[in-house]
């Protein structure tokens, strides 16, 4: 059976980001820590990983596109944390998504 390629909707290109956002280990890591932090500057965050400061910032940029956290200037530096509305979504969108199996 070949897979059709069907356009998205805008819900499900939304659950694809956050999955793709995820599925970089670095950044899985990074959600992990900010859900037992809930708020974190940036360089609390760079201290938990072996990356430099640059590269956490890229890191963090895509999970704030994707949705999964948010940002606040405070200050010289950023509070990030979960955006508590958008990874609740997360949640029920991947226990919707095949509800047919398993």
């Amino acid at each position: 059976m070949a897979i059709k390629e069907i356009p998205l909707s805008l819900e499900q290109k939304k659950l694809a980001n956050m999955l793709k956002a995820l599925g970089n280990p670095i950044r899985f890591q990074i959600v992990a820590f900010l859900a037992q932090k809930k708020v974190c500057i940036t360089a609390d965050i760079v201290d938990a990983t072996p990356l430099a400061q640059s590269t956490v910032s890229q890191h963090l940029k895509v999970l704030r596109e994707a949705g999964l956290i948010h940002g606040e200037i405070e200050g010289p530096a950023t509070n990030y944390c979960l955006d508590a509305e958008n990874i609740r979504w997360l949640k029920e969108q991947i226990s919707r998504w095949m509800p047919q199996c398993c």
